[in-house]
């Protein structure tokens, strides 16, 4: 790889990062609204707004898996674990400061909208944890053992069994620490597990589109890796 093909990687490989961290912490701040979306009719799905961009990170460390490797996947799975700890405590800060008489939002509002935040977050970071470093784990396995072969395998059974963790982790954590009733414990789970089933499915196709443009640019074989 010449300097400036290596320059052009490193660069992309940021804006990845980058965008990975955003939607892990954007997910964290507005998990509070839930809302429900009802395809054809066929099944009721009651999830939380956070979901919307928590698959995003799932589809980014599948793409720097395949094409940086199992180390730079990793090293922005915990680059994300800092960024979401750092927020919590502006969140905290920012929930102790108090507002002025004038203030657009004062504090009753702020903290009813961002008060529990904090225990979100550390809720979500056990199963975040978990979830993305499982993820990455069998990404490999998968693709070690087809030899790189069969994309579309080690894509949607990694995130299966990763987002089955997550939701499941996230959701008894957010019923124990009685930020939500149990009463919602087993159709959040069931929601939030199909829902992110039909994201993954839906996201193969810009996986497959996303490696081909790297293998391509790159002049990368199936299954080969950006090396550093």
């Amino acid at each position: 790889m010449t300097t400036k093909e290596k320059k052009l990687a490193d660069n992309i490989y940021l804006i990845l990062a980058a965008l990975f961290i955003a939607s892990l912490v954007a997910s964290n701040l507005i998990f509070q609204k839930f809302f429900y979306w009802e395809p054809f009719g066929i099944y009721r799905f009651e999830v939380s707004v956070g979901i919307l961009p928590y698959p995003i990170t799932f589809l980014i460390t599948d793409i720097l898996s395949e094409i940086y490797g199992k180390k730079k996947a990793n090293q922005v799975v915990i680059a994300g674990i800092f960024a979401s700890f750092f927020s919590i405590i502006i969140v905290l800060i920012s929930d102790f400061a108090p507002a002025i008489e004038n203030s657009p939002i004062n504090d009753k509002i702020f903290h009813q909208v961002f008060g529990l935040s904090p225990l979100a977050v550390f809720a979500s970071m056990l199963a975040y944890l978990f979830a993305q470093f499982i993820d990455i784990r069998i990404f490999h396995f998968w693709k070690n053992l087809t030899n790189g072969k069969h994309l579309w395998l080690r894509n949607n059974f990694s995130t299966f069994a990763s987002q089955f963790l997550d939701t499941f982790i996230v959701v008894f954590l957010l019923c124990s620490f009685h930020i939500l009733p149990w009463t919602l414990f087993k159709g959040l789970l069931i929601s939030g597990f199909l829902f992110k089933v039909i994201v993954a499915l839906l996201d193969t196709p810009l996986l497959y589109l996303a490696v081909y443009l790297f293998r391509k640019r790159f002049n990368l074989k199936a299954g080969e890796e950006i090396l550093h």
